[in-house]
């Protein structure tokens, strides 16, 4: 141990402020920060190893930031001299990639503008409005998707109309459509929005069920897909304390 300590001694301080800024940034389980405190550098390279080092893998998508960007640019400038539906179709699923959410919205309706004979323009900008907290006006765009495909973008097309029932006060249509929606989908997302919905109404124990049913995925999960799904678990576990008792 000493002889290791020795080793990593000049780089203690920059190991330990990695793995710190990694556990807040990714915030995996707490019980990592004691160990990169307490056991100091050691801790910090055994946390560096379990849980950063798998997220390389994950780096490849930060890295597309830069000809996303790019791409978008081009697009634009595109633009001015071929408006078509293709390119501010390409240009809505950009800025959805790129979290800019309001941008792709104007950008699917310019698509949709100039030609509306294809779902995923509306369904996307449906998604859009959703996220943006206009769920009244994804209504109708999230009814087309799933009126014309009900297992569309693999039931989460269906599972965000639900959501948008509840939250346009159609309770009862939102509670069958995501009965209907989880016999056979298991995304966490729609799980969470079920859960709500159920917390919404004093219905605690069986939000509680379902939010219950996210963390229980986890045993099951490769751990590339734990990591993606964190901010579900979080959630979860934050509704967990919200309905407890």
């Amino acid at each position: 141990m000493g002889f290791l300590s020795y080793l990593i001694y000049p780089w203690g301080f920059v190991l330990q402020g990695l793995a710190i800024v990694h556990f807040i940034r990714r915030r995996p389980d707490t019980y990592w920060i004691f160990i990169i405190l307490f056991l100091g550098p050691l801790g910090a390279i055994i946390y560096l190893f379990v849980e950063a080092l798998p997220d390389i893998g994950l780096l490849g998508q930060s890295f597309k930031v830069f000809p996303r960007r790019k791409r978008i640019g081009e697009l634009v400038a595109a633009i001015r001299d071929n408006p078509s539906a293709g390119n501010y179709e390409e240009l809505g699923d950009l800025y959805m990639d790129d979290g800019k959410l309001a941008e792709a919205r104007a950008a699917f309706d310019k698509a949709i503008a100039a030609r509306a004979d294809t779902l995923d323009p509306f369904y996307r900008r449906g998604v859009c409005a959703i996220l943006l907290g206009d769920a009244a006006a994804a209504l109708p765009d999230l009814e087309r998707a799933v009126s014309k495909e009900p297992d569309y973008d693999f039931g989460r097309a269906a599972g965000l109309l639900a959501h948008a029932y509840a939250l346009t006060g159609e309770k009862e249509k939102a509670e069958a459509l995501f009965r209907r929606v989880t016999i056979t989908s298991t995304l966490s997302e729609t799980y969470l929005n079920f859960a709500e919905l159920l917390a919404s109404e004093g219905r605690n124990a069986e939000a509680r069920e379902w939010a219950q049913k996210v963390l229980d995925k986890r045993n099951s999960m490769p751990g590339y897909l734990k990591r993606r799904e964190r901010p579900w678990f979080r959630r979860a576990k934050e509704m967990l304390k919200r309905v407890a008792g």
